[in-house]
């Protein structure tokens, strides 16, 4: 899977827009009350229990509003915290500090429920050999973080947006006439700008799995809200020959006898789009 989402340039850049959007032309709060020598520090606390994400993009945070601000890191990403545990301490000029600390803590407080509802339902499903997909059901241009917090929570990305593999869904072969055309067509414009993307074709009974099948040349076929008995006998049908993704709608109750039928992957859009937040806060130490 494609973590390239994750380069130094990606990182900064989605930090500089949430702080622009935050401080705009400044942190008048903050200038106003707080000498601008001030030095301080102050405490990462945690007020919830879960599983913590977002330690390493908050030390990207804080060394792009002040490169001198000092971090201890006591918990890492992926650590298993409770209520009153501190995660990490940061030093340095107080004005720095504050204008750090919302972007810290909302992108830290957001990352640690994702991460947490992810490891939750990769716990339920570790006795088989399914992984656990994310879905591009995030949040517009925190994305970045979102797919971040799933791998630190155990599960693993799918594609990070539409450039970097193709998914031919309901909509693309309703559009092209059919999954046959859709399927050829793709290789045909793969072939022709010489882009060896990686194919899944989404079908929704077992009637498209076999159409799909004599089509060939896909590298994964979702299998998209499929009851359990056809999705065991979609796994005996291709036994094997491609990967099979279960998909639709799939939660907390549904996921193990999911999973238990064989299926390589199963993608859950809550991951990101309903997870909830852990309660985190920044504490001055005086």
């Amino acid at each position: 899977m494609i973590y390239d989402y994750l380069k130094p340039a990606y990182i900064n850049a989605f930090i500089q827009q949430a702080l622009l959007e935050d401080i705009g032309e400044g942190d008048h709060s903050t200038l106003a009350s707080v000498p601008a020598d001030k030095i301080a520090k102050a405490r990462l606390l945690v007020k919830d229990k879960g599983i913590l994400a977002g330690i390493e993009l908050a030390k990207h945070i804080f060394h792009a509003v002040d490169k001198d601000l000092e971090i201890e890191v006591l918990l890492q990403d992926g650590h298993a915290i409770e209520k009153g545990d501190i995660a990490l301490l940061v030093a340095g000029k107080a004005q720095a500090i504050l204008q750090a600390e919302r972007l810290v803590l909302n992108c830290m407080q957001r990352m640690s429920g994702i991460a947490t509802y992810t490891r939750a339902m990769v716990d339920k499903i570790k006795h088989t050999k399914a992984q656990l997909l994310d879905t591009r059901k995030t949040t517009p241009n925190f994305r970045i973080a979102e797919k971040w917090a799933v791998k630190i929570g155990g599960g693993t990305n799918h594609r990070f947006g539409l450039f970097d593999m193709v998914m031919l869904k309901d909509n693309h072969m309703d559009y092209a006439g059919g999954i046959t055309q859709a399927i050829l067509q793709t290789k045909a414009y793969l072939s022709n700008i010489g882009k060896p993307l990686r194919i899944e074709v989404e079908t929704r009974s077992l009637a498209e799995l076999e159409e799909v099948l004599a089509v060939g040349g896909v590298d994964v076929i979702m299998l998209d809200n499929y009851k359990l008995e056809d999705l065991r006998t979609a796994v005996a049908r291709v036994a094997g020959s491609y990967l099979l993704e279960a998909s639709g709608g799939i939660t907390e109750e549904t996921i193990v006898p999911i999973a238990e039928t064989g299926v390589d992957f199963i993608s859950v859009g809550a991951l990101t789009h309903s997870a909830g937040s852990l309660d985190l806060s920044l504490k001055a130490i005086m």
